[in-house]
């Protein structure tokens, strides 16, 4: 048997994680399988099912990578399949009409009322529930419109779908589905039900948490690779101790019995991280021309400078995209911005000036502003003033850059410039001096 699969968005709006992660699943489980990837638009609300939705679903995927094998399907065009076999159901006594509301008739799936109703979760085992306890549930509503239950079904079997992988929030539809597929003759697919993406208290995670939309994560900079990875995580474990991956290995690896059944958290502080560890293997010429981009959007330019060099230094600590301008705008610009905690803690102390001033001094009297240069003058100007190292790096490092944290310092010293730095460090003594910093 040849495995189908299916992502059946609804497209009302921004695309959710949670439901990006379900179509991860599934194109993982299908490559893996060898099967087929397929996507349906479950766009049957006319109001919400813009456009400009379905279009911001299909950039989302095409973003991360989830190629699909057969043309997009739309529910929309599929109603009178779905009423012809409701029809079906009605007179083979399976569903009946009934009033409700005072709308007119709809269209009520019967279901089981003896015995024991159950199916396999590939992620979540045994599931079972008495048929006492369920209720006959409308399929087609008094306006003559097919409801969820029923579309999802007859496009599955029509689709011939062999998998179902979908978020948790469903299992309590399955047991109506499986019954539909039952009613119609229709072979059953088999289940996986994956855990809910919570936040640090436990909660569904929401717009409320942060970011929950792909494409806040895609204009904030992350990289789709990155995303792709960690969400694959939120429920799901490689069998190893590795967390980044390729997508080659992904596929290799992928298999339901590694997917959780425990509710999945959302740790940004990872993703963070993650998304760095992308950036550092990506193609020197491809962080190249993202930096520049963003360098250049933020007003600045990079003439003049050693932008290799800088470069070199800021790739391996980019965490994320957005982060850049602020980072570096101190290569670029002698309007530097200066952290104001930063001020106060390393250059507001008695007697910074003067010691800003004998750096200066002494590394304008260097035959060669080497990195090892550098450092050697702040050691015996350390050991001369009995202090310990850091007493001399902090300063320096926030009169030069405006911050606390960066490249190495004595690396960036010799990105600057001998000019630059020892007018940088003459400067804030002045300002310093004047209390205009």
């Amino acid at each position: 048997m040849s495995v189908r699969v299916r992502f059946a968005p609804s497209p009302t709006g921004n695309v959710h994680i949670g439901n990006i992660r379900a179509a991860i699943f599934n194109w993982l489980f299908a490559r893996h399988e060898g099967g087929r990837f397929l996507l349906r638009v479950e766009d049957t609300d006319r109001e919400r099912s813009t456009p400009e939705a379905i279009r911001t679903l299909l950039d989302c995927m095409a973003w991360l990578g989830l190629d699909y094998d057969e043309p997009e399907t739309y529910q929309s065009q599929q109603t009178e399949r779905h009423l012809a076999l409701a029809e079906t159901l009605l007179e083979r006594g399976l569903a009946y009409r009934e009033a409700k509301g005072g709308g007119g008739e709809c269209v009520v799936f019967r279901m089981p009322k003896e015995g024991r109703l159950e199916f396999t979760d590939l992620v979540k085992g045994r599931m079972r529930k008495q048929a006492v306890d369920t209720q006959d549930f409308v399929i087609v509503r008094s306006n003559g419109t097919p409801v969820f239950h029923l579309a999802n079904v007859v496009d599955d079997i029509d689709m011939k779908i062999t998998h179902v992988i979908r978020g948790d929030d469903h299992v309590e539809n399955t047991f109506k589905h499986i019954e539909l597929f039952r009613a119609l003759g229709a072979p059953v697919p088999q289940y996986a039900h994956l855990p809910m993406i919570v936040n640090q208290q436990g909660k569904p995670y929401s717009k409320r948490d942060g970011a929950a939309f792909v494409g806040e994560f895609r204009d904030a900079g992350y990289l789709p690779d990155a995303l792709f990875n960690f969400l694959l995580l939120l429920g799901w474990a490689p069998g190893d101790d590795r967390e980044v991956l390729t997508r080659e290995e992904m596929v290799e690896r992928f298999t339901l019995d590694r997917c959780k059944s425990s509710a999945a958290r959302f740790d940004l502080k990872k993703l963070i991280w993650m998304n760095g560890e992308y950036i550092r293997r990506l193609p020197r010429e491809q962080f190249t021309a993202e930096f520049v981009r963003r360098v250049e959007a933020a007003g600045l330019t990079t003439d003049g400078t050693d932008l290799p060099g800088i470069i070199g230094q800021m790739q391996v600590r980019t965490r994320f995209y957005r982060e850049i301008p602020d980072s570096c705008a101190y290569f670029f610009t002698e309007a530097y911005a200066f952290d104001p905690k930063a001020v106060e803690k390393r250059l507001r102390p008695a007697g910074v000036p003067e010691l800003l001033e004998e750096v200066a001094a002494a590394y304008a009297a260097l035959p060669e502003f080497t990195p090892d240069a550098t450092h050697a003058v702040l050691n015996s100007l350390a050991e001369a003033r009995g202090s310990g190292l850091g007493a001399l790096v902090h300063p320096v490092r926030v009169a030069v850059s405006g911050l606390t944290e960066g490249p190495g310092l004595f690396e960036m010293l010799a990105l600057l410039g001998r000019d630059r730095v020892c007018a940088r460090l003459r400067t804030v003594a002045t300002r310093l001096r004047d209390h205009q910093l």
